[in-house]
């Protein structure tokens, strides 16, 4: 059986990644909400998926509670956590606070808005809550124990969420992104010249994102890793 899916709320929406799912799950009929820290910048891509905007910081209980309660009586039936944040240096040299708040926005927070969305999914037997993971998801790099601290937190969340929630209807899927998404405010990286598509195309990636969404309940993945066919493992 394939589940349908009618709406879809997107916690850290911008104008990468997230704007490339809102594009396509709006053309599959999905009604769409985004929610960020700050909404100023999404007047355009609210015009053009005819979604909603919700101001949240997604690490603090009382921003998730107040964005989940904007939205009841239309309760997101998919649930994207797209947050990250990173503090770089040398690990003696690392700011302890700022350390504690990039874990707060990469892990706790997608903890806070799993969670507000799973009690509204099981009584109902239906929705899918999708997390954004990156190379450091699996792997910690050189001055970057922080981002590894919180991406491997965000991943061990969705592999226990799985577990538990699978058996209850509710579609859980980690996505290691495992390599740079392509920006316009980010130069593509050309290894060679028979290497160009040296980073990751984020509506490329929003067609795996969706057809996630279409597995059919006897198969369904939990986890999903995406990189360019240059990247080395």
């Amino acid at each position: 059986m394939v589940p349908s899916y009618k709406h879809a709320l997107i916690v850290g929406a911008g104008s990468g990644l997230s704007a490339s799912l809102a594009r396509i799950f709006s053309s599959e009929g999905m009604a769409i909400s985004l929610a960020a820290r700050s909404v100023d910048d999404l007047g355009d891509l609210c015009s053009e998926t005819n979604a909603n905007a919700y101001p949240c910081d997604a690490s603090l209980t009382e921003d998730v509670d107040a964005l989940f309660e904007a939205l009841d009586g239309n309760d997101p039936d998919v649930v994207i956590y797209n947050p990250s944040a990173r503090v770089r240096g040398p690990f003696i040299e690392i700011d302890r606070e700022a350390t504690k708040q990039a874990i707060m926005i990469t892990a706790y927070g997608g903890f806070l808005v799993a969670q507000a969305a799973a009690k509204r999914m099981v009584p109902k037997g239906h929705g899918a809550i999708l997390f954004t993971g990156a190379s450091a998801s699996v792997k910690g790099y050189v001055q970057s124990a922080s981002f590894a601290m919180g991406k491997f937190a965000l991943r061990g969340l969705a592999q226990s969420m799985a577990r538990e929630l699978h058996p209850m209807g509710i579609h859980i899927g980690h996505f290691n992104i495992d390599g740079g998404i392509r920006n316009i405010n980010r130069p593509e990286r050309i290894d060679s010249l028979d290497n160009p598509d040296s980073m990751l195309d984020p509506d490329a990636i929003a067609r795996s994102y969706l057809n996630f969404l279409k597995q059919d309940r006897s198969s369904w993945a939990w986890e999903l890793e995406l990189r360019p066919w240059v990247e080395k493992f």
